[in-house]
Formats: structure tokens, C-alpha cells, sequence
């Protein structure tokens, strides 16, 4: 949940749409600029991998942000954020032989460089769970 309410509070959506404006806009000037040129169909085909390979690339991104970011939501409401790499690793084994896109041509990163990015980011969502859990722990012996 923390992962999709980061998507969102993070405006990936947002910047999607931007994104896609920007790359039709920059789609037709291609076309008006190359209507008389013999290249004309390859340079819309160069352009095309170019914008879509772009756009991929900031899916990836915005992935690896709502991942922080969630990991930060999980931390604050004294969930371990460790936790997500046993998830991340569960879903890995699930896929185990079925092939899958190779990374670039995916719009979220391999589960690997999932697991990899959220155990870099554990030195700073750590402290903010083990200062949660200590809130938590305190209200609980409060009869809270």
C-alpha cells in the first residue's frame, strides 16, 4: 500500500502525462521535420525507440521512488521495513523460469535490483522504524 500511496503523493501520474505530452509533441515535429526526407521512416522509427526507451526508463524511476517511499510509510507506522525483501524475494521464486522482458524493455526493475535498491535504502528507513517501534511500544505499555 505504502509503494502505490507513493506513486501518488509523489505525482508519477502527473509527470506521465507530461512525459507523453512532451514525446507526441516531439513525435510530430519529427514528422513535419523529415516529411521530404528519403530517411524520414528510419528517423521516426530512431525517434520512437528513443522516446519510448526515455519513458521506460523514468517508469523504472518512479518505481524505485514509490519503493523508497513506501518503505518510509512502513518504517513510520512501525512495520519492519526488512520486511520487503523477504516479499520481493517470495515474488522472485514465483516467477523462477518463465522468462520475463530483459530489464530495459520493462517499466519496473528486476526483482534483484528491487531487493538490491531496498537494502540500500535500509540505512536510512531503520532508524525511523526503531523510533516507531519504541513509540508504539511506549503507548502499548500505556494501555493505549
Amino acid at each position: 500500500m505504502g509503494h502505490e500511496i507513493g506513486h501518488v503523493t509523489a505525482r508519477h501520474g502527473a509527470e506521465r502525462m507530461s512525459q507523453g505530452v512532451i514525446a507526441g509533441l516531439g513525435g510530430a515535429l519529427a514528422t513535419v521535420l523529415t516529411e521530404d526526407s528519403k530517411h524520414r521512416d528510419a528517423i521516426r522509427l530512431a525517434y520512437g525507440l528513443g522516446a519510448g526507451g526515455t519513458m521506460l526508463a523514468f517508469s523504472r524511476h518512479n518505481e524505485t521512488e514509490a519503493d523508497y517511499i513506501g518503505l518510509r510509510y512502513a518504517a513510520k507506522g512501525g512495520y519492519d521495513p526488512r520486511a520487503a525483501v523477504a516479499f520481493w524475494t517470495k515474488m522472485a521464486k514465483q516467477k523462477e523460469g518463465g522468462g520475463g522482458l530483459p530489464a530495459f524493455l520493462s517499466t519496473h526493475p528486476s526483482d534483484a535490483q528491487r531487493i538490491a535498491d531496498l537494502q540500500r535504502q535500509f540505512p536510512a528507513v531503520l532508524p525511523i522504524y526503531e523510533a516507531a517501534a519504541k513509540r508504539y511500544e511506549g503507548l502499548e505499555a500505556e494501555g493505549r
